[in-house]
This record gives structure tokens, C-alpha cells and sequence, in this order.
């Protein structure tokens, strides 16, 4: 079954529900940015959120995008997203990171997400990537159930490491001197 092709899932709760799984469009850009949004006020930082849909249009559907992105509709609606972009491992060779996985809050339990999850592991696949790699919230305990349940590695020994445009600007001055 390729990625884009309508995925079904069963969930004795919900029975068989049914997502459209596709390639975002610049025309998913609005519905993208809701998602992020949403996605940051589940993870406790709404404020953190400073992309526009010039941002999303430009990064991701420009001349030269930045990700990729996988929607799941149902009735023509799209309420989840799996964003990923392409990195590169000097062990392993070419790389995935799938930044964000988000299904709506009202979408949640019905088996999207894992719908999302498995497409983009698909595309992935097919594509010829040696590894797929993403970060999550230590507090998260669903999530990493769910994805060592899946067959993931959780590296728990592995700390995340970022710089902002800030910090990066104050290091670059101490270089100077």
C-alpha cells in the first residue's frame, strides 16, 4: 500500500474508522500552523510558537522546501499531520527526523495517529532512509510506550541540545574578540 493511499485501522471502541493519508499541499498551510499550535499547548508552550503561514508556505512548499509533510483527512477535513525533513548520519548514512506527529484533541484514540505514524514509516522506507529518529517529552509516557511497542529505541542516555538565534548570536560575538 503506498503512503497517500486511504489507510484503515481497526479500534474495537470505534470500530473501522478511515484517514485519508496524502502529501500536505500549500493549501494545508493554515490547517499546519493550527496543528503546531495545538501541538504546543499540549506540550505546555504555547508562547513558543513563532512560525506564520508565510513561514509554512515559504518552508514548506517554496523552491527549495525544508520538510515534508503527511496530512490525515477524514470527510475532506484534515485533523492530523506527520512533519518530517530529511538529515544525515555520519554512521549511518541518509536520515528522517519526523518533527511533529499530531492528531486533534477531538481525533485523539481512533487510531490516526497510529495511521500517520505508519505512513510516515512507510515513506521513509521507501525512500531508502537507514533510520528515522524523533524526540519526545520524557513526561510523555503514552508516547514512548507506543513507540517502543512499535519496535522504537528510546535513548534515554541521549540529552537534546539547542541554541537559539539569541544564544547563537552571543556565542558568535565571544568569537570575535
Amino acid at each position: 500500500m503506498a503512503f497517500q493511499d486511504s489507510c484503515l485501522i481497526f479500534a474495537p471502541q470505534y470500530k473501522f474508522m478511515k484517514a485519508t493519508i496524502r502529501q500536505a499541499r500549500v493549501e494545508d498551510s493554515l490547517t499546519i500552523l493550527s496543528l503546531i499550535n495545538e501541538l504546543a499547548v499540549f506540550e505546555k508552550e504555547p508562547e513558543s510558537v513563532k512560525l506564520t503561514i508565510s513561514d509554512i508556505e515559504q518552508f514548506g512548499f517554496g523552491e527549495i522546501p525544508l520538510f515534508q509533510c503527511l496530512v490525515a483527512e477524514v470527510e475532506n477535513k484534515v485533523i492530523g499531520m506527520a512533519l518530517y525533513y530529511p538529515r544525515f548520519s555520519t554512521w549511518k548514512g541518509p536520515t528522517y527526523h519526523l518533527e511533529d506527529l499530531i492528531v486533534t484533541e477531538a481525533s485523539k484514540g481512533k487510531g490516526f495517529g497510529t495511521q500517520l505514524y505508519a505512513a510516515f514509516i512507510e515513506k521513509a522506507y521507501e525512500s531508502g532512509v537507514e533510520r528515522i529518529e524523533w524526540n519526545v517529552l520524557d513526561w510523555n509516557t503514552p508516547a514512548i510506550g507506543f513507540y517502543e511497542k512499535s519496535g522504537a529505541t528510546v535513548l534515554h542516555d541521549w540529552s537534546s541540545v539547542q541554541m537559539h538565534r539569541a544564544e547563537m548570536e552571543a556565542f558568535l560575538k565571544t568569537q570575535k574578540k
